[in-house]
């Protein structure tokens, strides 16, 4: 034996018609196992930005808080304590309630990233069976 192999025997049409279903079988296995892959990698990446957006938040949430305070103890020099304090407190109102109706305008309009690798690789595959399409290993 020379451990090179021969060509493949041939199979007749009816082993390739029952092979069919355990094929396709292999594909939708295939493509979910794809999916799962392709969406456990944009969640990870995903999870990481989210962390990295909370403590940013977290130290803009006190350094605005400083800020209000630095701003309310400098229009106290001009206006009493209470009305810089009802001013600045007003305008921190208003800045919040424009942000929170851009953010559900956002979240209206949102749609989650679908996966699109997954996606095109299902379409090829439904192409190659119809017979319209290139096969990999050609």
């Amino acid at each position: 034996m020379t451990g090179v192999p021969g060509p493949a025997p041939k199979r007749g049409l009816f082993k390739l018609i029952a092979d069919i279903p355990t094929l396709l079988m292999d594909l939708v296995r295939g493509e979910i196992e794809s999916f799962k892959q392709e969406l456990l990698g944009k969640l990870k990446l995903a999870g990481v930005g989210i962390g990295l957006l909370v403590g940013a938040a977290t130290f803009a949430f006190f350094a605005i808080l400083v800020l209000i305070a630095a701003a309310v103890l400098g229009l106290a020099t001009v206006l009493p304590a209470w009305a810089s304090a009802l001013i600045i407190g007003g305008g921190v109102l208003l800045v919040a309630v424009i942000l929170a109706l851009i953010g559900i305008a956002n979240l209206k309009k949102g749609v989650p990233p679908a996966p699109t690798e997954t996606i095109k690789s299902i379409k090829k595959d439904v192409r190659a069976i119809k017979g319209i399409g290139k096969r990999a290993n050609s």
